[in-house]
């Protein structure tokens, strides 16, 4: 069945993104995937409608990127900067934020990780000390979000690997959670969030706990 209900994936380029805009194109959605780089990526290029290159450190560059937007269409963010020279966590997402509410457009939804905000307390020290920092940025991101006039969703997944849509990623909230979950999967709950209009204002956490991770 068609869904001409347009979305708009920011870090479509690779990864979790690129899983996000593969499976609301497989879905029948229009989507328009934005990246640094995004025809470096022929998967990018098959799945997406448009694309559109944009350094979200780049203030710029992003108000030009958003003016371009459907006013209606789904925004979804999985952008991250792990081990990058200039971190897009906190700042890329401060300035999409800004530009989302100049421009009128409403629906949001993030992805961070576990760890972020009031579950930072459940991470290890050792994983504090290994991606500590990127946590704490996507944190202040939430928190922008939250603070601001959107309509906001924010999904915290767990460890993300790759593999097929399973079906059994939990969805839960306020609990100490761990764990993985193939990337499809959740590309597959970004879509539930978006269609459940009671997922506004909401914080969720996922993993699978069917799955582990192999080392």
């Amino acid at each position: 069945m068609s869904n001409q209900q347009t979305v708009a994936v920011w870090g479509a380029g690779s990864g979790l993104g690129l899983a996000v805009a593969q499976h609301f194109s497989e879905n029948g959605y229009q989507v328009i995937g934005i990246s640094r780089n995004p025809s470096k990526s022929e998967e990018t290029l098959a799945c997406c409608q448009q694309v559109f290159a944009c350094d979200a450190t780049d203030k710029a560059s992003v108000e030009a990127t958003v003016a371009q937007l459907p006013k209606d269409a789904w925004i979804i963010s999985t952008m991250g900067s792990f081990g990058a020279d200039v971190p897009v966590d906190y700042t890329g997402h401060r300035y999409l934020i800004d530009a989302l509410e100049a421009n009128a457009i409403k629906r949001f939804l993030l992805v961070t990780s576990l760890g972020c905000g009031d579950s930072w307390q459940f991470l290890s020290e050792r994983a504090r000390q290994g991606f500590g920092f990127a946590v704490r940025e996507k944190s202040l991101a939430e928190a922008w979000l939250v603070s601001s006039g959107l309509d906001f969703t924010i999904l915290r997944p767990g460890g993300l690997i790759n593999g097929p849509i399973t079906g059994n990623g939990e969805l839960t909230q306020g609990i100490e959670v761990h764990g993985v979950i193939h990337r499809s999967e959740v590309a597959r709950l970004v879509a539930q969030l978006l269609n459940d209009d009671n997922s506004v204002g909401e914080i969720f956490q996922c993993v699978d706990p069917r799955v582990e991770r192999s080392y």
